[in-house]
């Protein structure tokens, strides 16, 4: 089976208006990514794959008031039960949070947490972080956080930085944990603390579309004994699950030729065919 263990809650159930649709030309190097897309458009690029995890991120305004995305997860992932898994959002300075979380499993049968630090600017290693970390622990719920850089100039890099994330671990050991992105550029970073970490994984998302990062940060899990801690992921829409499964199929286009060490092929099948689910205490 094949889990793409991180994609984005489509905005639009219908066919999105034609005048509504733009083109984002700094998320990717290689081509643009059309916004906003459909339940119909999402489904299409989730056809390689068995079950896809799909989710998108609270936010909270400066008067307080907090956009709560986890009704709309919910309704589409009753549509397709059979392929998704939704997991809710929530921001760690809204009082109600905990509530939320919650209503999110009880009501709406959400059964992880997406939390992006940098995009939603609060402190990952601050109280109202923690006091999520620790509900969610508690209640078995992996987190997938947002881990590296972002072109947004608001969203602070430091709170997107790996390092912190081995404190979390270390104060929630039995917190599954999910970096997506493997926190490109600082996939060092990120090697290290999923090696450290029992519990605490990295997606492959938005990597292969930069190809001589991308072979590097391969070699360096590979060499480090960490390639069984990543996890198959698209980050849809920015990428496609199909995009990434042909990636993870010639990790060494960009050594073709050269004496570099090569990516173990089969090693790659098998980030592919990961049992993400199990390993997230999902199945």
């Amino acid at each position: 089976m094949i889990v793409d263990i991180h994609s984005h809650t489509p905005k639009y159930k219908d066919a999105v208006p034609p005048e509504q649709i733009h083109f984002n030309t700094v998320w990717r190097p290689d081509r643009p990514v059309q916004l906003p897309y459909s339940w119909n458009d999402y489904m299409r690029a989730m056809q390689p794959v068995d079950r896809a995890v799909v989710f998108d991120v609270a936010s909270l305004s400066q008067s307080g008031r907090v956009d709560n995305p986890n009704d709309g997860t919910a309704e589409f992932v009753r549509a397709f039960p059979h392929k998704l898994i939704g997991f809710m959002s929530v921001h760690p300075y809204d009082p109600g949070c905990l509530d939320e979380i919650e209503r999110s499993i009880s009501d709406l049968g959400l059964r992880g947490i997406k939390l992006g630090p940098n995009y939603q600017n609060f402190d990952p290693l601050g109280e109202g972080a923690f006091r999520v970390y620790r509900r969610a622990q508690e209640l078995g719920l992996p987190i997938l956080f947002h881990t590296g850089t972002s072109p947004m100039r608001e969203a602070p890099l430091d709170y997107a930085h790996p390092r912190h994330f081995d404190v979390i671990a270390g104060a929630f050991p039995e917190l599954r944990m999910v970096l997506a992105h493997m926190s490109h550029p600082w996939q060092s970073s990120a090697v290290a603390v999923i090696r450290k970490h029992p519990h605490v994984y990295a997606d492959i998302s938005g990597l292969f579309y930069r190809q001589w990062s991308f072979y590097n940060c391969m070699r360096l899990a590979e060499e480090w004994g960490v390639l069984p801690k990543l996890l198959f992921a698209s980050d849809y829409p920015v990428s496609t699950a199909q995009e990434n499964l042909d990636a993870l199929r010639k990790p060494n286009q960009a050594i073709e030729g050269s004496h570099l060490p090569r990516i173990s092929e089969a090693a790659m099948e098998e980030i592919i065919y990961r049992d993400s689910l199990s390993l997230l205490g999902l199945a």
